[in-house]
């Protein structure tokens, strides 16, 4: 069961966990994503160069889309079986502008957010995130968020009153234009109203508030001044056009999300949501949230956290000259208003940046159930989200003391921390396998001495670890240990938002984008780009060399073949790690330094011979050198 070197086979198992979860990723997950989007959007590009005139354009909403009739939470028989969903008008627009411009409008202006509410179907329909561009460069554009249902690329929000099945009253639809009661813009201290009156007894009025940051509020109210009651039941929805440019990652959930109640976190992809079956309804729950989730930005809806409502996940499949379409909407209990009675529903909007310390005050503030999990924080939760804290702080720390690249010196400090923390298991580790090799002329005797009994050869084994006080797995716990926590500092520093556009020292301008440099054109030098597989920078470069130079601390092996192997293993991590963010590869390279630097001090310290000069070659030169010098 053992092999002829404990101390290899502890190293090639951590390696060749390490490279089946990348070889997985690579070639079985992100290469096949990448070319489907790749599909999609020429498809898409297709379908919009040849769409007809007068036809509707393609990123229009379907039409009505729903779910299946369920009965909703708490009310009456011929209660509303769907939330309703929103068609594209006649004479549908293609641009982004021209959308905007083509209904009476209230201007959104906010420390965080530039954009306007539609008065034509009272929705947050534009949105504009004013702290973030596309790109490095501060002349790019800032992120858009939401635009009409008539844009090319439509995503909004939507509140709104759905009547019991059977009724014939009047309700503010996706056509209805409202009247602003103030002609200001909308800013935290400044909320617009909105008001319609149905003409047949009903008035609607709608007060739209914002903070500093991303939650909107949204109050909707309704007077009666009929002479019969009305059941209403309030909804909201988050509605999408299209698939968006994926990451293709998968520790990243891209897609519809939601907590819903007691049934907990929903994650839907977009593919998943569009298969027969994909859409899924949930009744009666209470407390949490639904909505569409891209790597760093969000849009949610938030139900009051007390009463219940129905939520429904939905992907309506695209058509010939009209693309799919994704819906997240909540429906809630009934409200009865009575002649004469005012009654009233208020939920939030979340549409803005996943930052992680907003987030949590949001869930806290609010009571809004699980809604940090809005960050996809993965299965170690208990780790992930202690690290970013961390990171975070650190990061700050480093910033109030006037370093620039505040963020990329704290993902080095916080591999230093955990590296010091994993120290007493590494020296553990390194021990036993200093130990092993100790004795490993005392094995092979055993070995070759018991070669025709595996089972006394065993015997034997077990007895001399036990005379030596060696634990044989000792070198392994240390590993599986650490995969864990690898694994949750690897995702922090994906899915947070904090190392999007953070500079590094020299070259790198942004830690979540791939070294832009290239080893195939002399890192710049040559003036011709190079093919995307191509693409090795010079910090995946640096990472396989310490890599390299940690595995020549261990002596050669006997088996050529699996020398070849242990050669060979930088160069495709190299290769494979040149795709990855920046951040992710300084930090795997500072981990090799630290690690390497730790295994050299623990072999030093147990009077292990370290094989580092002789691998590469230095004893041989210092030797030759000493050899010339004689014969002078």
């Amino acid at each position: 069961m053992m092999q002829h070197d404990d101390n290899q086979k502890n190293l090639l198992l951590a390696i060749v966990l390490s490279i089946g979860v990348l070889l997985f990723w690579q070639f079985y997950y992100a290469g096949p994503k990448m070319q489907q989007e790749r599909d999609r959007l020429a498809r898409q590009q297709q379908e919009q160069t040849q769409q007809a005139p007068g036809t509707q354009a393609p990123g229009q909403p379907a039409a009505t889309p729903g779910s299946p009739p369920v009965a909703a939470p708490g009310a009456a028989p011929g209660a509303p079986s769907a939330v309703p969903g929103a068609a594209a008008p006649a004479g549908a627009v293609h641009t982004r502008e021209t959308a905007i411009k083509s209904s009476p409008r209230v201007t959104i202006a906010t420390p965080s957010l530039t954009g306007s509410i539609s008065l034509k179907g009272g929705r947050i329909d534009d949105l504009v995130l004013v702290k973030y561009r596309e790109q490095v460069d501060p002349t790019s554009p800032h992120v858009v968020l939401f635009s009409p249902a008539d844009a090319p690329n439509a995503y909004f929000a939507e509140h709104g009153w759905v009547a019991a099945g059977g009724s014939t009253a009047k309700l503010p639809a996706r056509d209805t234009v409202w009247t602003a009661e103030t002609t200001g813009p909308l800013t935290p201290a400044t909320p617009p109203r909105l008001t319609w009156d149905n003409g047949e007894g009903l008035t609607f009025r709608r007060t739209i508030s914002v903070d500093n940051d991303y939650m909107f509020t949204v109050r909707d109210e309704v007077e009666n001044k009929s002479q019969t009651s009305q059941s209403l039941f309030p909804y909201a929805r988050i509605y999408r056009v299209g698939t968006p440019k994926l990451e293709g990652f998968y520790i990243l959930h891209e897609g519809l999300i939601g907590v819903i109640g007691d049934h907990g976190l929903q994650e839907i992809k977009y593919a998943d949501v569009l298969k027969e079956g994909g859409s899924k309804t949930i009744d009666k729950a209470t407390g949490g949230w639904l909505g569409i989730t891209d790597k760093y930005w969000a849009a949610a809806v938030v139900p009051s956290q007390t009463g219940e409502y129905r939520a429904s996940f939905l992907g309506i499949p695209g058509s010939p000259g009209q693309r799919e379409a994704f819906q997240t909407d909540y429906l809630a209990s009934s409200i009865t208003v009575a002649p004469g009675a005012t009654a009233a529903a208020e939920g939030h909007l979340f549409a803005g940046a996943k930052q992680v310390n907003l987030i949590d005050s949001y869930s806290e503030a609010l009571k809004i159930k699980k809604f940090d999990l809005l960050v996809d924080w993965g299965w170690f939760y208990f780790i992930t989200k202690p690290l970013f804290h961390l990171i975070h702080w650190l990061a700050g720390w480093f910033a109030s003391i006037g370093i620039s690249a505040n963020f990329g010196m704290a993902i080095l400090a916080t591999t230093v921390l955990v590296k010091a923390v994993f120290f007493p298991l590494a020296n553990k580790s390194y021990e036993s396998m200093a130990k092993m090799k100790n004795l490993q002329p005392e094995m092979e005797k055993l070995r070759e001495r018991y070669k025709d009994d595996r089972a006394k050869q065993q015997q034997e084994l077990m007895g001399l670890y036990k005379k030596e006080k060696i634990n044989p797995l000792a070198g392994c716990l240390p590993i599986v240990l650490q995969i864990p926590v690898f694994f949750a500092l690897y995702k922090v520093l994906f899915v947070t938002i904090d190392m999007r556009h953070a500079p590094f020292y020299g070259w790198i301008k942004d830690l979540s984008s791939p070294d832009p440099t290239s080893l195939f054109n002399l890192f710049g030098l040559l003036p011709y780009a190079v093919p995307q597989f191509l693409h090795v920078g010079a910090w995946p470069i640096i990472m396989g060399m310490t890599m390299w130079v940690q595995m020549q601390l261990n002596p050669q092996q006997p088996d050529p073949i699996q020398q070849r192997i242990f050669n060979w293993m930088p160069v495709l991590f190299t290769f494979l790690l040149a795709s990855f963010p920046a951040g992710l590869v300084i930090y795997w390279a500072w981990n090799n330094v630290l690690s390497l630097l730790q295994q050299y001090a623990i072999m030093r310290k147990n009077n292990t011979e370290v094989h580092l000069w002789k691998n590469l070659g230095v004893e041989k030169w210092l030797a030759a050198r000493r050899a010339a010098n004689d014969k002078k």
